[in-house]
């Protein structure tokens, strides 16, 4: 029997790319998925097959960046994000209730694709496209500030806000803790082995490993034919980083490399004539052709690169893309290097490494062969039917958390 299906993702490529292959199998298997994100999303989600929902998403994230990721900038946007939520849930709530979903498959980092299961009283599946926690791994005492304060009194204004939305749709305020995986079933867009302690998870998590879209926008582009070819892109939220831009820059003007640049908001003094710059560049396209990754790591970007079987070099600029960086480098994928302080030396010879290692080569081979034998989105699918196949139905518009 087929059924109808709520994607609800955060305003975010690296949060909405990896779902999209999903997607894609369940229109194929005769599904309808309706799909909530932001307007800059909205295009990839209709290729992908979906109804869009388009929400004025986008809380500003930028704070977690570098040195600037402080409790001040923490506090401000968890602020933001329970105000986004407060302000736009009864746009989020209307079209859902006018045509009620199956299931609300929402992200993992999320608060309203978790509400809005609660509100309508449907399954809810938590879509991770990260490394998630449980008692054995703490995803957040990594992701916190390193001067995170829990007694701070502003986190218990937030706590307020969002236990008065509780209360106004009279939903369990349990239903709205981001970092806990309270779904019976949550879908991680990973490799179990690439997820730390990942034989310590239970058979409610179930890790898909990635996917490459069947539908992406065709790509036109095409390498040089007498140079091999280096990506850098350093992601599609932080990045306003000039500086690292220039170190790139430096390091590579006048290489053996052609040099493929994403710049994002920031551009670098001067554009070397081995250069190609733009400010945001076909990943996908690049990486069937490219030699080497320089990457800040999020989990997106790092599985794309494993899929393609490219070496990474680490330039993160987030607790989360430096702990994937890190264990992509324990796994023998790539090589890591410190962003603040990375000079232009380091940088060339991190490069240098990745390509030449004969270990880091074989075990990319190793990794590409075996992701791209698995079937995440088949796998995905068929994980969320039989989920589905299992569920009583409930009674009433609204319930505690599932």
């Amino acid at each position: 029997m087929t059924k109808h299906f709520a994607f609800v993702s955060l305003a975010a490529h690296g949060h909405v790319n990896p779902t999209l292959p999903l997607v894609e199998e369940l229109v194929e298997r005769g599904h309808r998925v309706t799909y909530a994100t932001g307007a800059e999303q909205a295009a990839a989600v209709a290729r992908a097959g979906a109804d869009v929902v388009e929400m004025p998403w986008g809380v500003e994230l930028s704070g977690m960046a570098g040195r600037n990721y402080t409790m001040d900038n923490l506090i401000a946007m968890m602020a933001d994000g329970a105000a986004e939520l407060t302000t736009t849930f009864a746009d989020l709530l209307e079209p859902f209730r006018a045509d009620r979903p199956d299931c609300v498959c929402f992200d993992v980092m999320g608060l309203a694709g978790r509400a809005l299961a609660a509100k309508l009283g449907v399954p809810g599946c938590g879509l991770a496209p990260n490394m998630v926690g449980n008692e054995q791994f703490s995803l957040q005492s990594i992701m916190w500030p390193t001067d995170f304060n829990p007694a701070d009194p502003r986190l218990f204004e937030v706590g307020r806000t969002l236990t008065r939305f509780s209360t106004e749709h009279g939903i369990h305020p349990d239903t709205l803790r981001p970092t806990d995986a309270r779904a019976p079933l949550n879908l991680v867009f990973l490799p179990r082995r690439f997820q730390i302690a990942g034989d310590t998870f239970g058979p409610e998590f179930y890790f898909l490993g990635p996917a490459l879209p069947r539908r992406a926008r065709p790509g036109a582009w095409e390498p040089p034919e007498d140079s091999p070819v280096l990506l850098i892109a350093l992601g599609t939220v932080f990045n306003d980083r000039p500086d690292l831009l220039g170190v790139c820059a430096d390091a590579f003007a006048g290489s053996r490399w052609h040099v493929v640049m994403a710049t994002g908001r920031a551009q670098p003094d001067a554009v070397p004539a081995n250069f190609e710059v733009h400010q945001h560049v076909p990943q996908l396209e690049v990486l069937r052709h490219a030699s080497a990754f320089v990457s800040h790591t999020g989990m997106g970007s790092t599985m794309e690169s494993l899929l393609h079987g490219v070496p990474l070099v680490s330039l993160p600029q987030t607790p989360e893309q430096a702990l994937n960086g890190r264990r992509a480098a324990e796994l023998g994928l790539g090589r890591t290097v410190d962003t603040e302080s990375v000079t232009v030396e380091e940088l060339r010879t991190a490069v240098d490494e990745v390509t030449a290692d004969p270990t880091i080569q074989a075990n990319l081979a190793q990794w590409r062969a075996e992701l791209r034998r698995t079937n995440a989105a088949k796998a995905g699918a068929e994980t969320l039917e039989n989920f589905l196949s299992r569920q009583t139905p409930r009674a009433g518009s609204a319930s505690p958390a599932t």
